[in-house]
Parts: structure tokens; sequence; C-alpha cells
């Protein structure tokens, strides 16, 4: 009780006793908007919505009984609030104002279809105002998000926009002359219509099924954002389309990642080797391009725009400058896209011609967590037995892969499988490489 009074509203002329049933039991504050569940169990609504819908729970905080569909929508208790209201101007307390309704889905449909029938006006006041209602509550971000209307209109927005955009001359960096989009999460105070409408579908969280709805519906949802990533200046635009693509590959089907366009690809790989974009950016392209590698000939697309050079700067980097586990997750992907890259005659080829690339692989052999060490491993593995010309085999000598390996056999690797693929380099190429003066003693257990 005593921290209900300590949050009671700051505007109370003296400090008062606040009823317990005025309380919150999730946030212990005085309740704006008192919503009651099937449990009994009143709580204020944005309280209750943030254990729902953001925490995910599924039973009633107080009694823990599971909820059921209709408290999704939990009953406005219109009695306590009037009691709060009342109370509030009993101790010269400042009231709460009275919340807005909830939002409907016909009020979104309503929205996108002035929008639709309108001009540019018109779609800027819809997206002015989506970004707004998102904004208020988790509840009414699912609201939108249940509109296939609108996530159909937010796509098209984008792709209308993306039809005009050259990669030489992008649309997107021209937003000098738009007005703020106020309310749009994380947006520019002006931004053009297309980052206001990718800044929404990002907010928006969207789920498994609505993207499955969004690839199914809107043609070429995919192709869309990937024609974002040519917009070089528009660096917000660009990391809002990779988180879309991240989301979006995943509800993707086999065979349409497989298909996956040039364009795409080229597009991800270039935001990877794009250092002006922010690590968290850099690491969700990673993981698009470790998502796309293993499908039909992707790995061949990111080695011809260049992903091999791109990733083991990376690497010499050490994730972009990141630091904290952030930097640590973005490296690791980058070994991992090696190890995927590696898995083509191209991309082998790429890293041994690349003056770094055996070098950086063999330190994240040893530097990082198990999952790199086997990513790393493999790859090195993959050129030892399938690129093993005499200059590589050299390289590997003078750029300390041998002493990494010999190392990750000696001093133990993180796990058996890596260790094993050590050895079996070590043995592979013993001949060439036990004639090093620094090497030859610790070579003679391998036979030649």
């Amino acid at each position: 009780m005593e921290r209900a009074r300590a949050r009671a509203p700051a505007l109370a002329l003296a400090p008062v006793e606040v009823p317990k049933f005025f309380v919150c039991p999730i946030s212990l504050e005085v309740m704006r908007d008192p919503v009651t569940l099937s449990s009994g169990i009143t709580y204020d609504r944005d309280s209750i919505e943030r254990w729902l819908f953001t925490d995910g729970h599924g039973d009633c905080p107080v009694t823990k009984l599971p909820l059921g569909a209709d408290d999704l929508e939990p009953t406005p208790n219109h009695t306590l609030r009037r009691l709060i209201q009342s109370w509030c101007a009993a101790h010269a307390v400042e009231r709460f104002p009275t919340p807005r309704p909830p939002v409907d889905a016909d009020r979104v449909a309503a929205i996108v279809g002035c929008a639709k029938k309108g001009g540019q006006q018109e779609v800027l006041a819809a997206l002015r105002e989506l970004a707004d209602i998102i904004g208020e509550s988790d509840r009414n971000r699912r609201c939108v998000e249940g509109v296939p209307e609108a996530v159909e209109f937010l796509v098209s927005v984008v792709k209308k926009h993306a039809a005009g955009t050259s990669s030489s001359k992008p649309l997107g960096g021209c937003r000098s002359q738009e007005e703020p989009m106020c309310g749009v999460p994380d947006s520019p105070k002006a931004c053009s219509p297309e980052e206001a409408a990718l800044s929404i579908l990002h907010s928006l969280k969207l789920s498994e099924a609505s993207l499955k709805r969004a690839l199914e519906s809107s043609d070429g949802f995919v192709d869309t954002l990937a024609s974002v990533l040519r917009w070089p200046p528009n660096y917000r635009a660009r990391t809002y389309a990779m988180h879309l693509l991240k989301a979006a590959l995943s509800a993707m089907q086999p065979s349409q990642l497989s298909s996956a366009s040039t364009d795409l690809v080229e597009g991800v790989v270039r935001v990877v080797a794009d250092r002006t974009l922010s690590p968290k950016a850099i690491k969700v392209a990673l993981h698009v391009l470790c998502r796309l590698c293993p499908w039909g000939r992707n790995r061949v697309k990111a080695v011809e725009a260049g992903a091999v050079a791109a990733v083991v700067e990376l690497l010499l980097n050490e994730g972009c400058g990141c630091g904290g586990s952030n930097g640590k997750r973005a490296v690791e992907l980058a070994v991992v896209a090696i190890d995927h890259l590696c898995g083509c005659a191209e991309g082998r080829l790429e890293l041994v011609a690349h003056p770094a690339g055996l070098a950086v692989v063999a330190r994240a052999a040893t530097r990082l967590s198990p999952t790199a060490t086997e990513s790393a491993v493999r790859a090195l593995h993959a050129v030892a037995r399938h690129s093993a010309t005499p200059a590589v085999l050299q390289e590997m000598l003078a750029v300390g892969v041998v002493a990494r390996l010999l190392y990750l056999v000696q001093a133990g690797a993180s796990g058996e499988r890596p260790r094993e693929r050590a050895r079996e380099m070590l043995k592979m190429h013993a001949r060439v490489w036990r004639g090093s003066p620094c090497l030859a003693s610790h070579m003679a257990s391998y036979p030649c």
C-alpha cells in the first residue's frame, strides 16, 4: 500500500491513502483504464495487455488460471473507473482523462479505404493515423496487423515508390519536402511515405501467419524489400527492410528460398559490406545471408556479389567494431556465413584469393564460440580438401592455419567433430607441412 501511495498521481496536494481496489496488481499504480478478465480480477489495460501480448503470458497474473480467447478483449470496468475519478475529485487529485475507445478493425479498414481512394495527402494522413494508433498500445498493434487490407496498403506504398526507383537515384533519399511523420516509432522527424510505411510494417512485428498472407497476396513482396536495399542514402529504410526480410524468410517455403532473385542476394551482401549502417542492421543481414545460402544457387550468387570479401573484412574489423554480446554474435554469424560460402568452388577460390581470408578464418577457429569453431574448421577443411594447391598449402602454413590446427588437436577443440577435422587436415598434408622447422617436431606424429 505504501508503494501504491507513492505512485499515486503526482499532483496530489498531500499524501492520501489509496484504496487498494484502485491499484493495478501488476503496476501497483492507480488504474487509468480498468478492465476485468474472466478470472474476475481487474487490471489497468496497459499493464494486462503488456502481460498478455508483449510478454506472451496466457494466464491471469493473480489467480494463475488459464485465460480464454475472450480475455484478448478484456471487459472495461466502467463502474470502477467512475469511482476512481470521483475519488480523485474528492481528494483534490488530478483526474485521469476518460480513455479513448479501443480501435477496431472497421476503423482501420476505413482509414485504409480513404487512403486508397485519395491522393498523396490522403496517403500521408493515413500513415500518420496508423502510426499513432500502433503507438498507443499493443492491442492496437495487433488490431492493425489483423486487418489484411492494412498490411497490403503499407506494402503497396513501398512498392509504388520502389517501382520508380533506380539504384543510381534512390527516391528514398529525397525526403526534405515531406511533412513530419509524427508517431512513427524510431522514424526521423521528416521522412518519405515509403520510409514511413516501412517503419509501420516493422513496428507491427508481423506474425508468421501475417507474413505468409503478405507473401501470398502481395505480388513481389520480397522483391519490393530487395529494391529498398538499393537505396544507399536511406539508411533507416534499409534497416527496416532488412528486419522485415529476416522475418519474411522464416515464413517462406524451400521452393521460394531456392528461387531468390539475384537482386535480393546482392542487396543483402551490400548491407553486410556497408559500414555506415548500424551493427544491428549488419547482424540481421548476416542472419539473412546464412538463411539464403543453403538453398539453390544462392551461395554462388552471394559469392558473385562479393560476399566473401565483405565477410572477411567484417571479421578483420571484429564485427564492425561493435562490442559486447552483439559484436560477438555478429562475428560468429560472419564465420557461419564463410562456412556456407565455402560450400561451393567459387566461394573457396574467393577465400584463398583474399590476402587475409585464410588467416581470419583460422583466428576465428580458436577465439570464439563452439559454433564459430565448428564453422571455421569446416570451412578450412573444405579448402584443404578441394582447393589445396601448393600455393594454398604454403599460405596455410605461413599465416598460422597449421599452427592453429595443431592447437585444436593438442589442446582440445570445442567438440569432437572440429578436432577430428583438424586431425584429418594435418594427416592429409603432413608431407608438405612437416618440412617447416617450427612445426617439424609437432608434425612427426602424422605419417606422410
